[in-house]
């Protein structure tokens, strides 16, 4: 993928939205670029084995693993999902998970509420997540989230389509001091790096003519250049 020095990609499974991209497969496309590409897994507890399907991921040599509850049919706090969350604190996996709404019809938004990560978060404290895209729409529920435990992170994928909300969501960010929490993202391969990195670089132009906060090109150039593979310990990866 041009402009990045490193890419973390996943797949997602989830049976009742009949998504299902084989771990193999992910696998396979990490090792094919071992200095540029890390894999991370996916489960669908809702049909997986959890045990064997996470001791599979660990095999394949992914190194995070992949969730949408939304997506899935399932509550974040299902004992089946507790058990996601055991391993992968257990064994040092973060997880990139879909904690936010969804085009898919048949997905229940009843899930998909950020604040349930709160529990998971007391409960499991030294496991690392990231929510995706800022949890929209619910960016400011994400924000407190990140904000209130150590271990939570959220990305800016998939958000530069929507200047207004991307620029109200990064200067709630700002407001609440949680820009170090944010990790860069492009939802590829809906967009690219290069466009969500140009919509960063022109975020402010909705505040032209205006005397409305904006962000500084130092805070900009920040989230562009986020230490993701630091924060979420992939450091040697």
């Amino acid at each position: 993928m041009a402009g990045v020095d490193k890419v973390i990609v996943f797949g997602l499974r989830a049976f009742h939205s009949g998504l299902w991209v084989p771990n193999e497969y992910i696998a396979a496309y990490a090792a094919s670029d071992p200095d540029k590409v890390i894999g991370f897994g996916a489960i669908d507890p809702m049909v997986d084995p959890v045990e064997e399907t996470l001791e599979e991921i660990v095999r394949l040599k992914l190194r995070g693993v992949k969730l949408g509850p939304i997506y899935q049919n399932i509550h974040p706090s299902d004992p089946r999902m507790l058990r996601v969350y055991e391993f992968c604190q257990a064994n040092h996996l973060p997880i990139m998970i879909h904690q936010g709404t969804t085009f898919v019809r048949t997905g229940p938004l009843k899930y998909a509420l950020p604040i349930l990560l709160d529990d998971i978060a007391m409960q499991f404290p030294q496991l690392k997540m990231i929510i995706a895209h800022l949890g929209h729409p619910w960016i400011a529920e994400t924000l407190v989230l990140i904000r209130k435990h150590p271990n939570l992170y959220s990305d800016i994928s998939a958000l530069h389509y929507r200047p207004w909300q991307f620029y109200n969501a990064l200067i709630l960010a700002k407001e609440y001091g949680v820009l170090d929490k944010i990790l860069f993202g492009s939802d590829y391969p809906f967009t690219t790096p290069e466009a969500q990195m140009d919509g960063l670089r022109n975020i402010n132009h909705v505040t032209e003519g205006t005397n409305l906060p904006r962000l500084t090109g130092e805070e900009i150039e920040r989230l562009i250049y986020s230490p993701t593979l630091t924060c979420l310990g992939l450091e040697s990866a």
